[in-house]
């Protein structure tokens, strides 16, 4: 293109040319500078094309190559700079470096605490003076330049680090179930506070080593400001724990990513054993300390029913021992007044997946003991569990105190199955509680909880010698998958829980199969392993009291 159209082209552009560039500065020196940088450059390529079919687009173009060079010239070290924590004033035309250091520049702002980072941001990205500062976050001024100062060291210090996203940022685990021992509260137990997978994973990342919110943060491959909420909820819940360096531990019990499958059979094999010699030598002690109880009903008469239900507390709870540990570090303590000890099953790997089984647990697992009683009612109280012995489903959420309530009205007569009170039979007869017929479901003792339970004895020492070693083997063997602020518990828990629900449920199994027991109805199972205790019977079914 000749000279006289070129300078015809620039006259005419020019006042456009300008327009973007002060749109693209933050003065008009500096868009004066960016202005000639973009007139230069076009007047120079006019001159070398042969033609220009559209000027628009073709200078458009040029102004935007010119500006992204002039970021990169003037703004790189202006706009991204750790000492006086600058960021870049415009990121439309940021070349890759830039913005690669912009992006590492952030990050590490982010990884600052809390209050750090407040301050960092209402001073580099609002713009506000450090007197305006001290007036909003009520920090004395002299305190604001200190924290600048550090946040420049620390800023300056991490810029060039590489941070590597932790295992659980890669994979994170996942619960197969979460369970807990003790008072849920009004929330319910721990899988209000772990169904959520950052939760759980925030939790678990500190079981074994107590991690600081940054180090929490790295493992999970994000930053502070995405968890630190939810860190704070979790802490205010007891799910963690502070403790020394400003980091954190947890004392939720997980249970081990990896198991041997003949380790698991070993253990179920010596619970069978077990379970087969309390059959013969504490069966018939248990069935001696209640066999003159009177004041009982029974639904159907069976008295097995109520044979069986001793006989499984009992187990549960007279035939342990073995360990005397102090547990109360590890109840949970949630801020509505939940307390118990949180159990998470994580889905876990088999070493040994060639190993066949000849038990599997899954046949002998229960919903552990659950007890109800009431404060409307204080005369009431249940005790019951949950196994494949019974018809009953829903687990301790399904268990309500109101159920037991509802049915004390009934037998005083105080409600009717009438329209006014139709949820709550409907209530009982899906519980099982009450049959079709109305005709009551639940073994029911007219007596104080404590006077029945006392009556059960305990496991003979002799017998509890003779499992001893292998118990305690065992109880140490486990310890050794849990880090070190859990053992105490694991030891507890397996020494004493050994001889427990497994073995009881394997215990009744074999009454049942060896004709002991004959077999349950169906409407026995919906009764079975679940006693009521009450002020009054149920009058209506005198005849079935035993005399």
């Amino acid at each position: 293109m000749d000279k006289q159209q070129a300078d015809k082209l620039i006259t005419e552009y020019f006042q456009k040319i300008y327009g973007f560039a002060v749109s693209k500065s933050f003065s008009y020196a500096e868009a004066e500078d960016l202005c000639g940088d973009i007139v230069q450059e076009v007047y120079l390529s006019l001159l070398r094309a042969r033609e220009v079919i559209c000027p628009d687009n073709y200078i458009r173009r040029i102004a935007a190559h010119v500006y992204a060079k002039f970021v990169s010239r003037k703004k790189k070290h202006e706009g991204v700079s750790i000492d006086m924590v600058q960021l870049s004033y415009e990121e439309d035309f940021l070349p890759a470096d830039t913005e690669e250091e912009l992006c590492r520049l952030r990050r590490e702002i982010a990884f600052l605490t809390e209050r750090r980072r407040q301050i960092v941001y209402l001073f580099y990205y609002e713009n506000k003076s450090i007197s305006s500062i001290s007036k909003t976050t009520g920090i004395p001024e002299g305190t604001i330049k200190w924290h600048l100062n550090k946040a420049r060291i620390e800023l300056k210090e991490r810029f060039t680090m590489e941070r590597k996203i932790g295992k659980l940022g890669i994979a994170p685990v996942s619960a197969a179930s979460i369970a807990h021992g003790g008072t849920p509260g009004p929330e319910g137990g721990p899988e209000y506070y772990l169904g959520d997978k950052l939760n759980l994973n925030i939790v678990y990342s500190v079981y074994f080593t107590p991690k600081t919110l940054e180090e929490i943060a790295e493992e999970l491959g994000c930053t502070p400001v995405f968890i630190e909420d939810k860190v704070q909820f979790l802490e205010e819940n007891g799910f963690l724990v502070s403790t020394r360096g400003n980091r954190f531990t947890t004392y939720v019990s997980f249970s081990p990513r990896v198991y041997t499958a003949e380790w698991e059979d070993t253990k179920l094999k010596k619970q069978m054993e077990i379970a087969k010699k309390l059959a013969e030598v504490y069966v018939p002690a248990v069935q001696a300390s209640i066999a003159d109880i009177q004041d009982v009903y029974i639904p159907g008469g069976n008295r097995q029913l109520l044979e069986a239900t001793a006989i499984f507390y009992g187990v549960t709870r007279k035939c342990g021992g073995y360990a005397d540990k102090d547990l109360s570090l590890y109840n949970i303590k949630t801020s509505t007044g939940g307390k118990y000890l949180a159990f998470v099953d994580l889905e876990a790997e088999c070493a040994d997946p060639d190993y066949v089984p000849q038990m599997h647990q899954s046949e002998w697992v229960v919903c552990g003991a659950m007890e109800r009683s009431s404060d409307k009612y204080p005369e009431i109280y249940s005790w019951a569990v949950n196994s494949k012995l019974d018809s009953r489903t829903g687990g301790w959420k399904d268990n309500l105190y109101t159920d037991y309530e509802y049915l004390y009205e009934y037998m005083r007569g105080s409600i009717r199955d009438d329209t006014a009170n139709a949820e709550k039979f409907h209530r009982l007869r899906k519980r099982g509680f009450l049959t079709e017929d109305n005709q009551i479901n639940v073994m029911i003792i007219r007596s104080a909880p404590r006077e029945f339970f006392r009556r059960i004895p305990p496991l003979a020492e002799a017998y509890k010698q003779m499992f001893a070693d292998f118990i305690l083997e065992t109880a140490a063997q486990e310890a050794k998958q849990y880090p070190p602020q859990m053992q105490d518990l694991v030891i507890d828990l397996t020494a004493n829980g050994f001889i427990g629900s497994a073995v009881a449920v394997m215990l009744l199994d074999e009454l049942y199969k060896n004709g002991t027991f004959r077999p349950l109805t169906e409407q026995e199972k919906a009764a079975a392993n679940l006693i009521m205790f009450s002020d009054i019977l149920p009058e209506d079914h005198m005849h079935l009291l035993f005399s």
